[in-house]
């Protein structure tokens, strides 16, 4: 059963973390750029009609130390609470749902789980 991935606007998620979805060429896909203190930045590439994120955090040499690629997204948002801004990302593939949280700010942290429901 196809589901919608509902995202939100370009325009809300400059005004919720300081940073305009750039497109990716070529494609219908978005990516924004979230950088810490140390310069590590995470990559936050998602695409609403294929219901895709891809999530890549980089090192201050620009090394890649983590690549997340998941389908299946249905919904996105972002909220803050407490001095933290937290983007929040839930999945529902076949008997399987989980969520990805990326917290923005105080500093850039990935949480992800996936379960069998």
């Amino acid at each position: 059963m196809y589901r919608e991935f509902i995202v939100p606007s370009d325009h809300d998620i400059l005004e919720a973390i300081g940073e305009w979805p750039e497109s990716e060429q070529g494609s219908d896909a978005r990516t924004i750029t979230l950088r810490d203190e140390d310069d590590e930045r995470i990559l936050l590439s998602y695409d609403a009609l294929a219901r895709s994120v891809r999530v890549r955090r980089e090192d201050r040499n620009g090394e890649v130390t983590l690549d997340i690629f998941r389908e299946g997204a249905t919904h996105m948002t972002i909220h803050s609470s407490a001095g933290a801004t937290h983007i929040l990302i839930e999945f529902q593939m076949g008997e399987c749902a989980g969520k990805m949280e990326i917290q923005t700010t105080p500093a850039l942290t990935i949480a992800d789980r996936l379960l069998f429901t």
